[in-house]
């Protein structure tokens, strides 16, 4: 009965001991599974692509990764002046992140609609500089990113740039 006793009180400190980080694990889980679709490589399709006022830019590919931490995306553009830009940031959701590679934006916080949506609010010097709304289709083949911005001049940028996802 002795050896019985302990077996049983053991399997319970160890279930005590386990279960924050059984909730732990849960939610990074949950995390990891509400990202699944946008992680990879998406090259930006110029002819199903929008630019108003425009230009496009030559080339584009936003790559999403993950790390310890969550979500880091990266985008590199090359623009038909010539000019390349890598663009850096967390993608994850609910919190401010800083964005590195731009002069125009410098921070982005991104708020999930659903496992498939998401909206941004991309900010420079605390001021809203635009907003998105990014949609990756059920089949996870395409994205599609939707940005607007009203300017200082009181022009409307508004762009709708189709992405196809890059498979290995």
């Amino acid at each position: 009965m002795g050896l019985t006793h302990a077996l049983v009180s053991a399997c319970l400190v160890a279930a005590v001991v386990a279960a924050p980080h059984s909730s732990l694990l849960a939610e990074q889980s949950a995390a990891v599974d509400e990202q699944a679709p946008l992680l990879g490589t998406w090259r930006v399709n110029l002819a199903k692509s929008r630019y108003m006022p425009g230009p496009a830019p030559e080339s584009e590919t936003r790559t999403f990764a993950r790390d310890r931490e969550g979500v880091v995306g990266t985008v590199q553009r090359r623009l038909q002046d010539g000019r390349s830009e890598t663009i850096q940031y967390r993608a994850d959701y609910a919190r401010e992140y800083p964005v590195s590679g731009t002069e125009a934006y410098d921070a982005v916080i991104f708020k999930r609609i659903d496992m498939y949506t998401a909206e941004a609010v991309l900010s420079h010097a605390g001021r809203i500089y635009g907003t998105a709304l990014r949609v990756v289709a059920r089949d996870g083949k395409t994205m599609t990113i939707t940005f607007r911005r009203e300017q200082s001049s009181g022009a409307t940028v508004h762009n709708v740039v189709h992405y196809d996802k890059v498979t290995p």
